[in-house]
């Protein structure tokens, strides 16, 4: 019963859905279409008879096209004179039959001058250039409506730090486990300091003397010693050890920002400290040019701070 119900439903639906032009009725769509097509007929008679009527016309009675050719090149004749007048006035041109009325009474070894007038293009620019000047003076000196240089020089210089800050985060956010460097300024240690307590003190210690985690002031260290080492360390974790990853939770920037924190600690010697784990890393001073200590694993030497 349902069913049935339903399939009349969707037929008496079809049946007062709407036509091909929205009336929902079909004698009135047919009536529509039906005028369409006579008044697209009527419209095709009517040029057919005109253009038949000027063929009658030009056969019975030629002289009307004549004069109606004549009264068409007439106009066009005096539209082009009017536009050569406009030109003429505009440039400041005169014709040459009227040279003599421009001629300046004296005369220098019988070279005579002309008293051409001014260009209305030129003075309509002077004149153009004095109003925007006043309405300039107004605008930016007297009322104050918009900005002077001074004012657009610092929004463009606070737009181009704005962006400058932008990029300086994505570069940072470019950093990874074999680009990442030591950066001893004290805003990047501060920082690193703050990240570390709010997510590594928990097993690390306050200090970095250790807990759960093991020690991070002294010169032992299980997964490496320097910057390249501790980044990737913290960034995908030992699992197996406990120390989850955290590439997920601190972008690339903060990663070297504790990174540099933690290497910070070296020598530190905190109270509690937990005994020494892993291999001892000798640290020797400034062999390179740019006054950066290396850390000696083993036979190699990596750059650490």
């Amino acid at each position: 019963m349902q069913l049935i119900f339903l399939q009349l439903h969707a037929v008496d639906k079809a049946a007062t859905a709407p036509g091909l032009f929205g009336s929902g009725n079909v004698n009135n769509d047919i009536l529509i279409i039906a005028l369409i097509v006579v008044m697209s007929v009527v419209l095709v008679a009517a040029v057919v008879v005109l253009r038949a009527m000027r063929v009658m016309l030009r056969l019975t009675m030629p002289h009307v096209i004549e004069d109606e050719q004549a009264a068409t090149a007439r106009a066009k004749a005096s539209r082009r004179a009017r536009r050569a007048a406009w030109w003429n006035k505009l440039m400041g041109l005169r014709p040459l039959a009227e040279e003599k009325d421009l001629i300046i009474d004296h005369a220098y070894d019988g070279i005579k001058e002309l008293d051409n007038p001014v260009p209305a293009w030129f003075n309509g620019l002077f004149y153009a250039s004095v109003v925007f000047a006043v309405v300039y003076l107004c605008v930016y000196h007297v009322f104050g409506w918009g900005p002077n240089q001074d004012q657009e020089y610092e929004r463009e210089m606070a737009k181009a730090e704005e962006a400058r800050q932008e990029w300086l985060a994505q570069a940072a956010n470019n950093i990874d486990e074999n680009s990442v460097t030591v950066d001893a300024r004290p805003e990047t240690i501060a920082s690193g300091q703050v990240i570390y307590t709010q997510n590594c003190a928990a097993c690390h210690g306050n200090a970095g003397e250790g807990g759960i985690g093991p020690n991070l002031t002294d010169d032992y260290w299980l997964h490496g010693g320097s910057i390249q080492d501790v980044f990737k360390t913290i960034k995908y974790g030992v699992l197996d050890k406990g120390m989850v990853p955290w590439e997920q939770s601190l972008t690339p920037a903060q990663i070297a920002e504790v990174s540099n924190y933690i290497l910070s600690l070296r020598g530190t010697d905190p109270p509690n400290a937990k005994e020494p784990q892993g291999e001892k890393v000798e640290y020797t001073p400034a062999h390179d040019t740019k006054g950066v200590e290396t850390a000696r694993v083993g036979d190699g030497d990596r750059s650490v701070i």
